[in-house]
């Protein structure tokens, strides 16, 4: 009995060897048919092509095989047909002489094409075998929204908050499920891309070259190290595919001097496919010295070498210049400064497909970090009550908060010292990892792995590194199916770090299904759960100032230890269903993360409430400890349809309960204006919420496409967020401040974007950004940037068009 509606392709494809019969009579390509939890589907008809050419047919047997023989070398793709199926084509493949190449194709239920996802797992896994809160924005959602930056397709992903601090090119951060901003792990077609410690700013990262965004949204240490403490968000480079080269040439214009260029080129010759992309852009902004401008060059190459083994290379390189203006509505007036950056993440990936129950990965990759930033001269009226020389005041503003709230008065823009002032960094990440899996069984593949670094800090980007570390991982990972109703997915990780020494991490994830996909009314019923445990290394900078590093020659005394990694505990329950024939998918979610161990910068006084003895305390006069804790639990709602292949609507909800439960250096502070209400100057206070994660947010998206026209609305809705304005007053008081509760108003983010193909090589686009023109920099005193207009066209050449 037919049970699906709708299907979509997945392939993974692998070389093994050819035997002696299969270099006699060419190579062979071959596979199994499958449904989406891996049961066979036999009477497939199956076309294989050439260039989009018919070269052959067959029909997949009882067992779901197929094979296509006595092939010579070259480029094939593999067209499925099956009745109340739609029609669905692989990727292009090479197959060399003599080899013999598996496809195995998974068919689903309804429009949603089967994704394959790499963050949540070793090794490559299908989004129906997982049980893990992963979510997928792929090439054609990120062609309709037309986005400029990642950062803003963040924001359409179900329990993700991007905070963005003033207007394009500001310090962009995302908050995962409560956790703070450096608790994600950013990879860069699986190359870690965070600064040490944790820090990634994704305003220097535009969308320029990128393929797909995948999100998981809970910790994974185990296969991915330090850093991933709430979650992983990896960013994949586009890959040529078209036998016929394809160039593309973009721009666009639009309001506060925007302009932007962009080319592109790729394609796919035989056991070589290449893509390079670079974009140019720059906006003034709305705010005086606001100006931003971002090069980004994306680049991938790949290479089939043998007849098992493949060969990718990418490159992505950043280089921005920003006018730092500062929390222009804090101060009146406009900083000076300003910052620039580059940065360049490269990887080398071999796989390897050793026999038919056996693969390798070898990776190699290298981030270069530099950034400068640059404070020419004191900015606003020099201000000196105490006789030690000026510090530098901005005009007298209003700061309006929540419940009514305001202060007037100014806050000193800039401090005293020797101006011009700069500050230059770089740091270095030198990365090779390997892994292997083996299929033990039909239903059990086992994955273990290592991975060395090297990270370097340099305080002179032209001199020798300041600081340095050496750290290494490894883990093992298991994963079972049983009887294509449940899967399993459990390991453990090692981690070892200069600064901390040793941490163990690990991970169950579990997918069962109560109900399997069916064309009904109400289809399958996906039960899941998730367990697992975080770490993340201390920056240099906290782990040079640990009370270990600071009391070296009194090592010997209690408590003075190395300082230990930050750690997350994170607990996933969820359920999903598919509606109205698989066209409708709805998903629940309960998520409890736990993040302990934090660290905190403490004076003497405070070291002593944190547990070090009062010697120690003395000795060290403060020190980086860790500390700190917080909770952050709540729920997510997500549901999706797709309309035909015209049409795609989806919406989030998520709820977030979080908490400070531990903190020794956020003292509560009073201003005059409100002695009642305790403040935290600069963290959020012990029972409070931590800064800038609202407690309610969604988002929404739709999108159209029919012949020339394609448009789309995407939105964002978040609820207010505890704040600070982190503000002193002319004598150093606390008169600027404001109370942390709701002092990030509520805001929705609205983009609409559309284009139209007035030729088959023409097209025509513009976008609307903030639509309702509404402040959306969920930072307070930064603020964004106001409705904006692009419009621009583009020209295609080659490839199928």
């Amino acid at each position: 009995m037919v049970r699906w509606c709708r299907a979509a392709c997945v392939v993974v494809a692998i070389a093994v060897p050819g035997t002696a019969a299969g270099a006699q009579g060419g190579a062979t390509l071959a596979g199994t048919v499958l449904d989406a939890l891996g049961a066979v589907l036999p009477g497939a008809t199956l076309t294989l092509l050439i260039d989009d050419e018919a070269a052959g047919e067959t029909i997949s047997a009882p067992d779901g095989s197929f094979a296509f023989g006595g092939l010579p070398a070259g480029r094939y793709a593999v067209l499925a047909r099956l009745v109340g199926f739609q029609e669905s084509t692989t990727e292009p493949v090479f197959v060399a002489a003599g080899a013999r190449v598996v496809l195995d194709l998974a068919l689903d239920v309804g429009p949603f094409e089967q994704q394959i996802v790499v963050t949540p797992s070793a090794a490559d896994v299908a989004q129906a075998r997982t049980g893990a809160p992963v979510t997928v924005v792929d090439e054609a959602t990120l062609e309709a929204l037309g986005s400029l930056d990642v950062a803003d397709v963040l924001r359409l992903v179900p329990g993700t908050h991007v905070v963005q601090v003033g207007q394009r090119g500001g310090g962009t951060s995302v908050f995962l499920r409560g956790g703070n901003s450096s608790f994600t792990k950013i990879l860069l077609d699986g190359v870690p891309a965070n600064d040490i410690g944790g820090a990634f700013d994704l305003s220097r990262l535009a969308a320029a070259g990128v393929e797909r965004v995948e999100v998981l949204r809970q910790a994974n240490s185990v296969t991915h190290g330090s850093d991933a403490l709430a979650g992983v968000i990896n960013v994949t480079t586009r890959r040529g595919r078209s036998r016929i080269p394809e160039l593309e040439y973009s721009m666009d214009s639009g309001r506060f001097g925007a302009f932007r260029n962009d080319v592109s080129g790729g394609g796919a010759v035989r056991r070589l496919d290449y893509f390079s992309q670079y974009a140019y852009e720059t906006t003034d902004n709305a705010t005086p010295n606001s100006a931003f401008s971002r090069g980004t060059y994306a680049g991938r190459f790949g290479v089939a070498v043998g007849s098992g083994t493949r060969l990718s290379a990418t490159v992505r390189r950043l280089d921005t210049e920003l006018g730092d203006a500062g929390g222009f509505a804090l101060y009146g007036i406009a900083n000076d400064a300003a910052s620039e950056a580059e940065q360049t993440y490269v990887s080398v990936t071999a796989d390897s497909q050793v026999s038919a129950r056996w693969q390798t990965t070898l990776r190699f990759g290298s981030v270069d970090q530099t950034s400068l930033f640059t404070n020419p001269t004191p900015t606003g009226e020099p201000f000196d009550p105490f006789g030690f020389g000026p510090n530098y005041l901005g005009d007298i503003v209003t700061l309006r908060g929540a419940h009514g709230r305001s202060v007037t008065g100014r806050a000193i823009l800039d401090f005293g010292g020797l101006y011009p002032s700069a500050f230059a960094s770089r740091t270095t990440r030198r990365t090779l990892s390997g892994q292997a899996t083996v299929q033990a069984s039909p239903a059990l593949a086992v994955t273990a792995g290592g991975r060395l670094e090297r990270e370097e800090g340099f305080d002179d980007p032209q001199a020798e590194p300041s600081a340095h570390r050496t750290n290494g991982g490894a883990f093992v990972e298991g994963r079972a199916e049983l009887g294509n109703r449940a899967f399993v997915s459990a390991g453990v990780g090692l981690e070892h770090n200069e600064a901390f020494k040793t941490a163990y991490t690990p991970r169950l994830s579990v997918a069962a299904y109560l109900r399997e996909p069916s064309t009904g009314a109400v289809g399958d019923t996906k039960l899941t759960f998730n367990v697992g445990k975080g770490i993340k290394a201390p920056g240099v900078f906290q782990e040079q100032n640990s009370l270990f590093v600071l009391l070296q020659p009194l090592s010997g005394l209690p408590g003075v230890e190395p300082i230990g990694p930050e750690r997350s505990r994170s607990i996933d329950v969820g359920v999903e269903q598919a509606l109205a024939g698989g066209r409708v998918r709805a998903r629940v979610a309960y998520f409890d993360n736990v993040f302990e161990d934090l660290v905190e910068f403490l004076g003497e006084t405070q070291l002593v409430r944190a547990g070090v003895s009062p010697d120690v305390a003395q000795a060290a006069g403060f020190a980086y400890v860790n500390s700190s804790s917080f909770s952050a639990r709540g729920l997510e709602v997500s549901a999706e349809a797709r309309f035909g292949t015209v049409a795609r609507l989806s919406g989030s909800y998520t709820l977030l309960d979080a908490e400070v439960t531990e903190a020794f250096g956020a003292g509560a502070v009073f201003n005059p204006a409100f002695p009642e209400v305790p403040i935290g100057a600069f963290m959020p206070l012990v029972g409070e919420r931590p800064f800038r994660r609202p407690g309610h947010s969604g988002t929404f998206l739709f999108s159209y496409a029919r012949g020339p026209v394609a448009l789309a609305l995407a939105a964002y809705l978040s609820g207010a967020s505890d704040d600070s304005t982190f503000l002193s007053d002319p004598f150093f008081g606390n008169s600027m401040l404001l109370p942390n509760q709701d002092l990030d108003p509520a805001f929705q983010k609205l983009d609409l974007s559309g284009s139209y193909r007035v030729h088959r090589l023409v097209r025509l686009h513009a976008a609307v950004g903030n639509l309702l023109d509404q402040d959306y920099a969920a930072a307070y005193g930064y603020p964004s940037l106001p409705r904006t207009v692009r419009a621009g066209a583009s020209l295609a050449l080659g490839g199928g068009r």
